[in-house]
């Protein structure tokens, strides 16, 4: 790629913006096939999609919550609203880390993490699980099975703490959030 003839509209953005991670809370009908469009607009466009949930928010009025957490420059988030905004079975896209700051929207996410080991390394997973207020759920001679919810930084910690005792494998929910306050997201 050269200045005068970029690959694509989205070579032309300034390469000195700054990349930040964004949680976007997209309400959606929830009928089938929402979720493929909304997707696939990402794949298109190759954005990247780091945490996805999707779950029914009101049966009465057929909606459902994505909340979806991606990385970009502030003008690659801005163009990834505007375009989902743009779909047609999409009633509102926020962005609530722009909206609402670190502090304003409640971010958390589920881990269930397996660590194998005996003795001291057995002796020490559990101290860990202690110090992260993990919940053990399942537990052998030879393995644990953790619980941990938080945010995603404080599970990310978690795991890599983890792995140093014997972490063999781990499943995580993706990213839950809402907005503080009585205000709707």
């Amino acid at each position: 790629m050269n200045e005068k003839n970029p690959a694509s509209t989205y070579d032309i953005i300034k390469v000195n913006e700054n990349e930040e991670k964004h949680t976007l809370s997209i309400i959606v009908d929830d009928e089938p096939g929402v979720l493929a469009r909304v997707i696939g607009l990402f794949a298109a466009r190759g954005f990247n999609i780091d945490s996805l949930t999707v779950s029914e928010t009101e049966s009465k009025n057929q909606l459902s919550r994505i909340t979806l957490v991606t990385s970009g420059s502030p003008s690659v988030i801005e163009k990834i609203k505007v375009q989902v905004d743009r779909l047609v079975p999409v009633h509102r896209v926020s962005d609530l880390t722009a909206q609402y700051g670190q502090y304003g929207a409640l971010e958390r996410e589920l881990a269930l993490i397996k660590v194998k080991g005996t003795g001291n390394k057995r002796l020490e997973a559990l101290r860990l699980a202690e110090a992260f207020d993990a919940q053990t759920v399942d537990a052998s001679l030879d393995s644990f099975i953790f619980q941990i919810t938080g945010r995603t930084r404080e599970i990310d910690r978690f795991i890599n703490l983890m792995s140093s005792v014997g972490l063999t494998e781990v499943s995580r929910t993706g990213v839950a959030a809402l907005k503080r306050g009585a205000d709707n997201t």
